[in-house]
């Protein structure tokens, strides 16, 4: 990943204690980012690909132990700090921390133990992440989340200097080199006791899409229950007197309890040729292939 770097002019004599106005300027951005999580100073490459599997741990029933296997998919050494978040999930998707926990959010964090949590992964090498849980016995029943993150740790030696990129400072001045750290996480389930979900979908709407912009297909998933619900979506359009096309899909959408329900924006792409009217346009939601494909929702609109 292509760092950001800044030389910045140290103030002149006479001015020795106090910032010049670059300083600062370097400093904001500094702040900035390290708050969002995204830097680390003179960093090795952030490029090397993380493949994990599964992508997504599931405890039930009587289960106590599952196993994460990490492959580093790159062409350098790479080392991952691991831990376990609390996140919550709004009504578009999106994630935040749940510090603290909101009434009804339930999460896993204290029933997991896992091993090792911190990983050297040389190019093409893999390790496994065991993870045990430990439920005590007045459990209540539910479902209980957490996120098992993976942190990319910086390198600060080597190639990741900023005289090995090529971008030398000047006489008088310093270099600051910025880089994304890419990190990764994957939810770690536990359902405990009778639990269930049912899972509705309403609201479909195609609105028409500014100018350059794609057509996106609007929907509401509704859950109710005491469980998270998961699976994959597909619209499908049907034109007067034709065959039934694909025209979108997305894969890995959940509700996470407590959540009611999640707005949806599917990104459709038609076929070369097919025309999004005068038709029959169709949104399904179904189990995973490896979780039986089953159907859980679905939902149609006529489009003129």
């Amino acid at each position: 990943m292509t760092p950001f770097t800044f030389f910045v002019r140290p103030a002149p004599a006479g001015l020795a204690g106090l910032l010049t106005l670059p300083i600062h300027f370097v400093l904001r951005c500094l702040g900035w980012l390290a708050g969002m999580g995204f830097i680390c100073l003179a960093a090795s490459p952030a490029s090397a690909d993380l493949m994990l599997f599964p992508t997504r741990v599931v405890f039930e029933k009587n289960q106590r132990a599952a196993q994460l296997e990490l492959i580093n998919n790159g062409q350098e050494s790479t080392t991952y700090r691991v831990h376990l978040v609390n996140r919550r999930m709004n009504e578009t998707g999106e994630f935040t921390a749940a510090d603290p926990p909101l009434p009804g959010e339930q999460f896993a964090d204290a029933l997991l133990r896992y091993s090792p949590r911190q990983v050297v992964l040389a190019p093409g090498r893999g390790q496994t992440i065991r993870i045990l849980l430990r439920k005590p016995a007045d459990l209540p029943a539910g479902e209980y989340r957490s996120h098992l993150q993976f942190d990319l740790v910086p390198e600060v030696t080597g190639a990741s200097s900023i005289d090995a990129q090529g971008s030398k400072p000047g006489p008088g001045e310093v270099g600051v080199q910025l880089r994304a750290l890419v990190g990764v996480s994957i939810p770690v389930i536990v359902r405990h006791g009778e639990t269930s979900a049912t899972v509705t979908l309403s609201g479909l709407e195609l609105p028409k899409p500014a100018a350059g912009q794609p057509v996106m297909l609007a929907a509401v998933l509704q859950r109710s229950g005491n469980r998270s619900v998961y699976g994959d979506l597909v619209a499908t359009f049907t034109p007067q007197g034709g065959m039934p096309q694909e025209v979108g899909k997305a894969g890995g959408v959940a509700v996470y309890t407590p959540n009611a329900l999640r707005r949806i924006r599917l990104e459709l792409q038609p076929p070369s040729g097919l025309v999004l009217a005068r038709g029959n346009l169709r949104l399904s939601y179904r189990e995973r292939p490896e979780a039986g494909g089953k159907l859980l929702a679905e939902a149609a609109i006529d489009l003129p």
